[in-house]
């Protein structure tokens, strides 16, 4: 693998205030239920390996006014399931959200299956959203007495504007006369550049930053319009974002992103490897014709020890990303070397960056 730089001028990317920031009171709120999915073409729980699945069976049954206590039930066709969904911002009651179905059990499949009616709270356990509706699964199972074929999870699925949403999250953000705009990257200079840039457009100071996460908005006294008119007049406004210098390591896959930043002072690198060869050649003993000696393996291994010394290379002081890399690539030095060498030159203080590894 070589590491690859990329073009760059000397300010960050130029961004949307909209792509970097969230706004106060605006976001959604996960929801997760309980409930079952009948319907199935016997690929359903196994009701004596999953009591959870019999136990809602039987309690739903009951509701329904047929009482099946003490009696032993065998049925394949039904499955206990987890659901979740996001409840949008700003949701009214009786609008619709998609809903996603996980089999609890054991459960083979989902396909063909129907969830029945099943209360979705938030986390303040109240109910926002009832869910019901056709399972739809994007994989499938097919099976015969030698051989199965099973492509994607088939239990897992989705049920299109399958929930309906009975409870709303209240925020009234049109009168709001301050909030707060939240960095999804935190950085100082990118805040104050936000602060800055809606200063000049508003032609009033009411944007101001807390810290390198947070800009407090106020709603001009002589503003023309509320709060939502103030957040759609500055957030396709353009900024310059910056990021700290950073370098981020997956020793897993050997991955390793540099940010334009980063620069190094001069140093010098040598790298030894050392490969070590093991192959195994087993050899059959036979014994002498008409005695009674058996047959044997005799195990045979051939080990090699390869030890290579590189020269001592030198990589000079970096103005720029792609003259960092250039260097690092002169090496010729393997991806997982490379992040040993990276983080030595970090340890010996000649790296400006920031390290993350993965």
């Amino acid at each position: 693998m070589t590491l690859i730089a990329q073009p760059f001028t000397a300010q960050g990317a130029a961004a949307r205030i909209k792509d970097i920031v969230d706004v106060e009171g605006v976001r959604e709120n996960q929801l997760v239920g309980y409930g079952l999915v009948v319907g199935l073409n016997g690929t359903g729980d196994s009701l004596n390996n999953a009591p959870f699945t019999r136990q809602s069976l039987q309690a739903m049954l009951e509701r329904l006014g047929v009482n099946t206590r003490g009696e032993n039930m065998r049925t394949a066709n039904v499955a206990a399931v987890m659901v979740t969904a996001n409840l949008p911002a700003f949701s009214t009651q009786g609008s619709r959200l998609d809903v996603n179905v996980a089999a609890l059990g054991d459960a083979s499949s989902l396909q063909g299956g129907t969830l029945l009616v099943t209360p979705l709270l938030g986390a303040d356990g109240e109910v926002y959203a009832i869910a019901q509706g056709s399972v739809t699964i994007n994989g499938f199972k097919a099976e015969g007495d030698s051989a199965t074929v099973i492509s994607g999870v088939p239990t897992t699925g989705r049920i299109s504007s399958g929930g309906l949403i009975e409870r709303e999250v209240g925020f009234a953000l049109g009168a709001q006369r301050s909030l707060r705009l939240a960095l999804r990257n935190p950085d100082f200079t990118t805040s104050r550049r936000i602060a800055l840039a809606i200063n000049d457009f508003i032609g009033v100071p009411c944007a101001t930053p807390e810290d390198p996460a947070t800009i407090r908005l106020m709603l001009p006294r002589h503003f023309n319009g509320n709060i939502v008119d103030l957040i759609t007049d500055i957030e396709q406004l353009v900024v310059d974002t910056d990021v700290p210098a950073k370098i981020v390591i997956d020793e897993n896959s050997g991955l390793i992103v540099m940010g334009k930043d980063v620069r190094v002072s001069t140093v010098a690198i040598a790298q030894s490897n050392l490969t070590v060869t093991i192959s195994e050649s087993p050899e059959v003993d036979q014994p002498a014709p008409l005695s009674r000696g058996d047959t044997v393996v005799v195990p045979r291994t051939d080990l090699t020890v390869t030890q290579t010394d590189s020269d001592l290379g030198v990589v000079n002081e970096s103005v720029t990303l792609q003259q960092l890399v250039d260097g690092l690539n002169a090496l010729g030095i393997a991806p997982r070397d490379l992040i040993a060498i990276l983080q030595a030159i970090k340890a010996s203080g000649a790296l400006q960056a920031e390290i993350e590894v993965l």
